[in-house]
């Protein structure tokens, strides 16, 4: 429990839900966390159709209108009532604050919650209350009835294993089988932005299935997926570099991403030494430095 609450789980969420809509990222807009008052009151993440027709390639998306509020429920995080209506109460809070001129109709907001485990209590209560439950496809169910706006709830455990596999690895317990769909798509993305999304959800599934990807990093034709998926991110920095004309920029970037994949048990401290064309001496002393400079 103690490495579980150390785990940010929700910059791994931002990015599997980027990579859920993937396919509509010229239609789509992503605001993460974003602030409902002067205090401290924010979504998880906003998501806006960009052109009224488009037709999101989900079955998350298939709900969506035009304005979208999400709320991602860590893995041993509670789904209550009180936070089915909080979610409810954010999307009112962003009509009034951003409706000055009843441009935003309340039948085009929708709200989504995310949440690993099927929250068989607050369905329950929801029932009571009269709701309607319905399963619009697997992991995800439609809520109509005392909701004001359209409502999903998605089980991410439940979610179609070929079709969600950046949202079904971000879990304590995640299936090796999910693990190794998502790494042979994720090594496949050319786009800059969906490998950082990639990425993103890479570095927290690691940290709370460290034994998982231990033994996935044993098997070589995995552990050659891991490291093509990284691959890009090295000519990246590197080009870019070269671009901006910032060798140092560019030197520190490699380190950096060489430091996260031996973090995440990827490669070796000498594997990550060859790379460079240094010592193993001589890059720990580099990594020492830079943390120096943080």
């Amino acid at each position: 429990m103690e490495n579980q609450a150390r785990i940010q789980w929700h910059p791994g969420f931002y990015g599997a839900a980027e990579l859920e809509f993937r396919n509509n990222e010229n239609d789509l807009t992503f605001s993460r966390e974003v602030l409902l008052s002067k205090k401290p009151l924010q979504m998880d993440m906003l998501i806006v159709k960009k052109r009224e027709g488009a037709v999101i390639d989900s079955e998350i998306g298939s709900l969506f209108k035009t304005y979208n509020v999400l709320e991602y429920k860590a893995p041993g995080d509670t789904l209550s009532t009180a936070d089915f209506f909080k979610t409810i109460a954010y999307a009112c809070l962003y009509k009034a604050q951003e409706d000055k001129t009843g441009s935003i109709p309340v039948d085009s907001i929708t709200v989504t919650l995310i949440r690993e485990a099927y929250p068989a209590k607050l369905m329950s209560e929801l029932s009571q209350l009269e709701s309607r439950i319905q399963q619009a496809f697997p992991g995800i169910y439609y809520v109509t009835g005392n909701t004001l706006f359209d409502v999903q709830i998605v089980v991410t455990r439940q979610l179609s294993p070929e079709k969600h596999s950046a949202l079904r690895v971000l879990s304590l317990n995640a299936e090796r089988s999910d693990v190794i769909r998502f790494l042979k798509e994720a090594s496949s993305y050319t786009n800059p932005g969906d490998r950082n999304n990639a990425d993103a959800v890479l570095q927290v599934s690691v940290s709370a299935n460290t034994a998982l990807f231990k033994m996935i990093r044993e098997d070589q034709s995995m552990c050659e997926a891991l490291r093509n998926l990284m691959a890009d991110e090295f000519r990246a920095t590197e080009e870019n570099g070269r671009k901006e004309g910032r060798k140092e920029g560019r030197e520190e970037g490699t380190f950096r991403t060489l430091q996260g994949l031996i973090k995440n048990h990827i490669i070796t401290v000498k594997e990550a030494a060859d790379h460079a064309g240094m010592t193993i001496e001589g890059f720990q002393e580099k990594i020492r430095e830079m943390d120096s400079t943080v």
